[in-house]
């Protein structure tokens, strides 16, 4: 097998170093040899020095950089706060421009004078007045269901009600040839409840409503041991007004009373007082029924006042009065009187008594 081999090539001549800085020769001029080594040692300080200064120009502007990095995000964050400052002193600049607009075109109220002071104190102290008291309310509310009664009897002049001993019915008043008691409209048939022993000796009945009406009655209901009538009006008002009935048992010692009637024939008064006694015993006097469970009352009640209603302070007929007690032998009123509670003189009247 043949040996293949590349042909060599001929040697190349050496080339010759490079001529010195001064070219002389050293043996001739040592000083040349001296001079070229000081301009290597120069460079070689040159080059050294160069690359401190260098060095030095890298580490400068790493620094340079690093102080603009943080002065740029002190600027960034103080150009935020300014600019948060700057909306909220726009914010108030607005507002001062919207007062001073609104005070242009709104001028400021003239000020307080001494008769502003007083106009204002008047108001403030008639807010305050109270309301009328409840006795009003209660008139109010009963009196269109008030009914003076009239009475005559067999003998002329007034219907007799005993008054000696220790009790007595107030019965009616005397009137020219009769006697004047009291009642109220109990239902919307224009039916009266009244005290039987207003009506009991009567021959004739004649009854006058709140709004003036007058008209005949009958009596078509009587319960003696209660001493509670009903009457039957032949006419009827033009505006039938029955009386609200109330519930005696709310009643309570203290709870206001008012009593409203015709005493002494003076029609549609009222007296006031409170509840003083529950559950009483009353003894009508000439031999009369003993009426139990009454409502004892220091409201007055006169002669004229019997058979009319004791009402609440809403108005509603808790009770028909009765009688009253005084230790003497006059039938007036000396701060004790009676009532039979509406639920027992409403079942003697064929009414419910709860």
């Amino acid at each position: 097998m043949r040996d293949f081999r590349p042909p060599q090539q001929p040697p190349q001549p050496q080339q010759p170093p490079p001529p010195p800085l001064f070219p002389l020769e050293p043996r001739r001029r040592p000083w040349v040899a001296r001079l070229n080594a000081a301009a290597s040692r120069l460079e070689a300080r040159l080059a050294a020095v160069g690359a401190r200064v260098t060095a030095a120009w890298v580490r400068i502007g790493a620094r340079l950089r690093a102080a603009a990095t943080r002065w740029r995000a002190r600027i960034l964050a103080a150009w935020r706060r300014i600019r948060r400052l700057a909306i909220f002193a726009a914010g108030v600049a607005a507002a001062f421009v919207a007062v001073f607009i609104y005070n242009a075109l709104e001028p400021p109220p003239a000020p307080l004078t001494a008769n502003d002071v007083n106009q204002a104190i008047a108001s403030a102290l008639a807010s305050q007045t109270p309301g009328p008291p409840l006795s009003e309310a209660a008139y109010r509310a009963i009196r269109p269901a008030l009914v003076v009664i009239q009475t005559k009897t067999a003998a002329a002049g007034p219907a007799a009600s005993s008054s000696t001993g220790s009790s007595a019915a107030p019965g009616p008043s005397a009137a020219a040839g009769g006697a004047l008691g009291s009642g109220f409209i109990l239902d919307a048939q224009g039916e009266i409840m009244t005290s039987l022993h207003v009506v009991a000796d009567a021959t004739a009945i004649q009854v006058t409503y709140a709004d003036g009406t007058t008209s005949t009655a009958t009596v078509v209901t009587r319960a003696a041991d209660q001493d509670i009538a009903v009457l039957q009006p032949a006419q009827l008002p033009a505006d039938v007004s029955p009386a609200t009935l109330g519930n005696p048992r709310t009643m309570q010692v203290g709870s206001d009373a008012f009593v409203v009637g015709n005493p002494f024939g003076l029609a549609g008064s009222m007296s006031a007082g409170v509840v003083s006694g529950l559950d009483r015993d009353f003894q009508e006097p000439d031999g009369g029924p003993l009426l139990h469970g009454l409502i004892q009352v220091d409201a007055a009640i006169n002669p004229g006042a019997s058979g009319g209603p004791l009402v609440d302070q809403a108005g509603r007929v808790v009770g028909v009065v009765t009688g009253l007690i005084n230790p003497t032998s006059q039938d007036v009123f000396i701060g004790i009187g009676f009532a039979v509670p509406i639920n027992v003189a409403g079942g003697a009247a064929g009414l419910p008594q709860d």
